[in-house]
Formats: structure tokens, sequence, C-alpha cells
């Protein structure tokens, strides 16, 4: 990997040309507790979209995988984390992309295309549906306690549980994941999310109960079109057949 400095914080990227022409630049933006190679390597994105003629520049967010670690909540902001990308684009001098999220991630690139429209060729965001703007769903409490807690102490609850096991597996930094999650969860408004023109790509699984509605939130954007994924859940949506198949589709069709 290789790293840049955004604004004081060393991030770690990869810029992996693409096999075949135009080359148009992708970026991809990894979900909570991830790294770029956990969300985009291993579920064949990046050979997926460089094998079509895509350029793919992806980023480890900071807080995860080999970026800097930080331990302030209020670094973790998620217009803070869009700048991290932003900043990517510029130091790559890349004047406009696919902007691609997961999750967390599919936040980051929404607030990057509300408040840089003509840095966003296009929006793709997976996994992260209505619960974005609807506070009644989504995450549920416990999980930064869960990354805090001793090993061995039971979890609040399922999720919190899965993600304390996921962070370890992956060998994150705990202590910056829990800062990361009590911070980075902005939310939109329905006005806000209906300036965004850029064309929107909304990719959800039938089974998400952390997403909620794909179909609902794509309703709320004025050139949003919706992808729903059967049988799938929030883990097991991100690398689906047809969710790789839908965003090929949609970018050869987009402006």
């Amino acid at each position: 990997m290789q790293t840049f400095d955004s604004d004081g914080v060393t991030i770690a990227y990869i810029d992996v040309p693409a096999k075949t022409e135009p080359g148009d630049p992708v970026l991809l933006i990894h979900g909570f507790a991830s790294t770029h190679a956990v969300n985009w390597v291993n579920t064949l994105w990046v050979r997926t979209l460089t094998e079509a003629g895509y350029r793919v520049v992806a980023l480890d967010n900071r807080g995860h995988g080999q970026s800097e670690k930080l331990y302030d909540p209020e670094a973790y902001r998620t217009d803070v984390m869009a700048g991290d990308s932003l900043r990517l684009l510029d130091h790559l001098g890349i004047e406009h992309a696919d902007v691609m999220g997961y999750s967390m991630g599919a936040r980051i690139g929404a607030i990057l295309a509300l408040d840089h429209p003509s840095r966003a060729r296009s929006l793709l965001m997976g996994g992260l549906g209505l619960y974005m703007v609807d506070g009644k769903g989504g995450l549920p409490d416990g999980i930064a306690e869960a990354l805090e807690a001793p090993p061995g102490t039971p979890a609040p609850n399922q999720t919190a549980a899965a993600f304390r096991a996921f962070a370890e597996q992956t060998k994150s930094d705990l202590r910056a994941l829990a800062a990361c999650i009590r911070c980075s969860r902005q939310r939109l408004s329905r006005a806000e999310l209906a300036l965004i023109e850029t064309p929107t790509l909304v990719s959800v699984g039938t089974l998400d109960t952390i997403a909620g509605s794909g179909p609902g939130l794509a309703a709320l954007m004025p050139n949003a079109t919706s992808l729903e994924l059967p049988n799938r859940d929030h883990s097991t949506a991100v690398g689906d057949r047809l969710h790789r198949q839908g965003v090929l589709d949609f970018l050869a069709k987009r402006a």
C-alpha cells in the first residue's frame, strides 16, 4: 500500500490500474471495522472493476487497516472522513470519480457527493438504506462498549458481539474503532438527500436489518435507483454476484 498525508493524518491506499480502456477511476470506501482488503479485494470487487476497464482507488479509512489510529471520537465525524477521501482524489490528481461505499463507506460517499458534487461522477451506496435518515433503526447501542471491554466480557447484544469478534479477527485497534463508532454515523435529512443530484445506485440485501429500506432511501433522491439483493444480509450482500453485476450495469449506463 501507499500512504499520503490527509490534513495531518496518514492514510493508506491502493491505486490499481484498469486492465483495459478507458480506465475511469472508481473510489472505494469500506465499512466500519473493515479494511480495503476485506471489503473490496477479498470480495473480488477490485478484480471485477479493473477487468471491466476501471481504475480502482481504495483507502483504509482513518482508524482502520494500515491508516493512522486516532482515539478522539470527533476525529471520526463523517464529514471529516469524507475529507480524507476527497484529499486522496486531490493527491492522485483525480478530478472526479465514481464513488462507491459500503455501509459506513456509503454514508461517507453520500456526504462527499453532497458537499462536493463536481467530484462524484456517480454514487454507489451499498449496505445503507433508509436508516441513514431514520434514527429508529440501524446499529444498536453498545458496540463501542463491547469493543473496549476486557476479553471475555459478555457483549450487550448479538450485533455488538459480532463486531467485537470481527474486529479481533481482522486484528484491528479496538480502541480506535470504539472512538469511530461513537461519532461516524452522521445522518442526512430528507432535504439534504434531495440535493444530491448525482446518479446514484442504492444496493441493499433483502435480509439486511442494519441498513433499512434501499428503495425507501432511493425514493428520497432525485436521480437514484434501487437494487435489492435477494436473500442477502448486511454481511453477505457486499460481495454478492448480483451486486457486482448491478454495479457494472449501472456504471455502463451512467453519463
